[in-house]
């Protein structure tokens, strides 16, 4: 399945440990469910114009929620985590203090 750069990476994940993963070059995004490591790799690199040395992915599994009576899960999602190369940074995590 061919998938454009912009719908391969659909969000960065915004979180204490995504962000403390920063100070390592590593850059958590939320993917598309048909995604593999290569699209990731190429998306990453066309959309902010760096390097990627390696990219890891892993299945967020989907969790049972209560409310009251009603019963529901969550979705689950896919999750990749982008490690850049050496003096590689992105810009849009760059407001965020750890």
């Amino acid at each position: 399945m061919s998938l454009h750069p912009n719908e391969v990476l659909l969000a960065p994940v915004v979180s204490e440990k995504s962000y403390s993963l920063i100070t390592d070059r590593k850059y958590t995004f939320k993917v598309h469910q048909d995604a593999h490591k290569t699209q990731v790799r190429q998306a990453v690199e066309e959309l902010f114009d760096v390097r990627v040395q390696s990219v890891n992915i892993s299945k967020v599994q989907s969790k049972p929620k209560r409310r009251g009576l009603f019963r529901g899960r969550r979705p689950g999602w896919k999750k990749a985590v982008v490690q850049l190369r050496e003096g590689d940074t992105i810009e849009i995590f760059q407001g965020a203090q750890v």
